[in-house]
């Protein structure tokens, strides 16, 4: 059973729909202490970066301690970023510090916030990835995105180049929205699933 999880960031109903689409079976925790019975954790998100300080210590706590018992964790948009150190977005507010690094404002050379279609380059195969064609394209809708690092397995550009798809180990996440981005967007919410089975 996955637990999404809802602290206020943007509308989850397309996230469940993905997921269900996905085969998922998931629940939203009203509590940290809800998290004791997932299999795993999606943290969806839109907006400002500071909008992740409505994860108390409790949540943050919750979420470490599944990760270090290799829980799989999903990062959406937001949740993506909400996995590195920081950003430059929010400064007083920290990451979950799982993946290392901060993340940047898209340059002003190019249109921001990216939004609509861009193209996927596979960096490195993984859980994530499989089946995903290089150049597959995914929906985007963001201002700021995350170090292309060593836990970076695909990478996009918009003006500069920022990862797109990072794993490392049962910690995974999307700069993009696969519940908006068609056949391709759920394939790799199915990876996601079948990887969570086989940690259950």
């Amino acid at each position: 059973m996955i637990a999404l999880i809802d602290y206020g960031a943007g509308n989850l109903t397309s996230v469940r729909k993905g997921l269900a689409a996905a085969g998922a079976e998931f629940f939203t925790p009203e509590t940290p202490r809800d998290l004791g019975r997932a299999t795993a954790v999606v943290i969806p998100g839109v907006g400002n970066f500071g909008a992740t300080a409505a994860l108390d210590d409790g949540w943050r706590q919750a979420i470490l301690d599944g990760v270090a018992s290799g829980r799989p964790l999903l990062g959406i948009c937001l949740g993506l970023q909400y996995l590195f150190d920081g950003s430059e977005e929010a400064p007083g507010v920290r990451g979950l510090g799982l993946l290392r690094g901060r993340c940047t404002r898209l340059p002003a050379t190019v249109k921001v916030p990216h939004v609509g279609w861009n193209s996927l380059t596979i960096t490195r195969r993984a859980n994530l990835t499989a089946g995903i064609e290089e150049g597959t394209q995914a929906y985007f809708t963001h201002s700021y995105a995350a170090p292309v690092t060593s836990a970076c397995v695909a990478e996009t550009s918009h003006g500069t180049t920022f990862a797109s798809i990072v794993e490392d180990g049962a910690v995974s996440g999307v700069q993009f929205h696969p519940e908006k981005s068609g056949t391709a967007g759920i394939a790799l919410l199915r990876n996601f699933v079948a990887s969570c089975s086989r940690n259950a």
